[in-house]
């Protein structure tokens, strides 16, 4: 039996917003193509907006290209706007709206540099992510956009460290903070280099806007994007597209993941329809089976961060374990 046979269904998601052809901008302007980079000319950080880390998720997608049709400069330093993993875009079928998040492997797990300099792995998304690594090697603040497989939340994943947290606050949207230590599959961009090391000033934010092709993912990545720029110094707010900026939250709270849950097999289902930040006040509840064995809460206020069944595989994470902190 194959594992696609055993896959657990799923109800499909409608996708409301339309996909946009990026194809006009991959020419780029810094000999890597879909990248761009701006000099201003006068002092100030260089910010980088990515999206397409995972092709489906198209509300990064919208808004990097929202700022590219609008002749977007800095006053301030450099920006660089780019689309990621163009080819798994490229690939994107509304029946299997699910199958467009990589090519070959997760261009999320690939950033380390003993993975990027082993010339004995190769992969599509290993080759994109070498292309853009020099870029990515000078961003002073990276901004990471991307969506989720259920419908939840938007949320910060802010990384590990002080700093990531610090900035998370400083930025005051969405409202929920993830600190966390990544994936045991790979290191994500936001943890590349300098920005996974404490004594280092870069620093990086990678937002989960929303449900992937849900209207709402698209304002909050333009109102996180128009925010983070606005933050860094490199526009002011007459700069940025009409509309983009929204409301902030009354309040910010920090969730710190303690633990993944990794599937060992396509033998994993959840005990209830989660989609994600569902907080269970009491320890030991039961939140799903592994192999037939209970998966239970370790702690009192225990969340649970982006549970996901659709890409269930052996070794994937379905759920990450997060104690309440504020």
């Amino acid at each position: 039996m194959s594992q696609d046979q055993v896959r657990p269904a799923f109800d499909a998601y409608p996708v409301e917003v339309e996909f946009p052809d990026i194809q006009p901008y991959a020419a780029g302007n810094t000999g890597i193509p879909f990248v761009y980079t701006f000099d201003s000319g006068v002092a100030g950080p260089h910010v980088m907006v990515n999206a397409l880390t995972h092709g489906n998720e198209v509300c990064g997608a919208i808004a990097v290209k929202g700022l590219l049709d609008a002749g977007l400069r800095p006053r301030r330093g450099r920006l660089t706007l780019s689309f990621a993993n163009v080819e798994a875009y490229g690939r994107f079928d509304p029946a299997r709206p699910d199958a467009s998040r990589f090519v070959d492997q997760d261009f999320n797990r690939v950033w380390s540099a003993a993975i990027l300099d082993d010339a004995g792995r190769d992969s599509s998304e290993l080759r994109r992510a070498r292309a853009m690594r020099p870029v990515v090697d000078t961003a002073d603040l990276l901004l990471d956009l991307h969506s989720m497989h259920e419908k939840s939340r938007p949320l910060i994943v802010s990384g590990p460290l002080d700093k990531g947290v610090a900035l998370a606050r400083a930025l005051g949207t969405p409202a929920d903070v993830i600190v966390d230590e990544g994936h045991p599959e790979g290191r994500r961009m936001r943890d590349y280099a300098d920005f996974g090391d404490a004594a280092s000033a870069r620093n990086a934010l990678l937002i989960e806007c929303g449900q992937h092709w849900e209207t709402a993912a698209v304002e909050v990545a333009r109102d996180s994007t128009a925010r983070f720029l606005l933050l860094a110094g490199v526009v002011d707010e007459a700069d940025l597209p009409a509309g983009w900026l929204r409301p902030l939250p009354a309040a910010q709270r920090v969730v710190r993941v303690t633990e993944p849950v990794v599937a060992t097999s396509m033998d994993f289902r959840f005990a209830g329809p989660y989609t994600g930040l569902e907080t269970f006040a009491e320890a030991g509840t039961v939140i799903g089976w592994s192999n037939g064995e209970p998966v239970r809460t370790p702690y009192p206020n225990c969340v649970l961060v982006m549970p996901s069944l659709r890409q269930l595989r052996p070794g994937v994470t379905v759920v990450r374990l997060g104690r309440l902190e504020a």
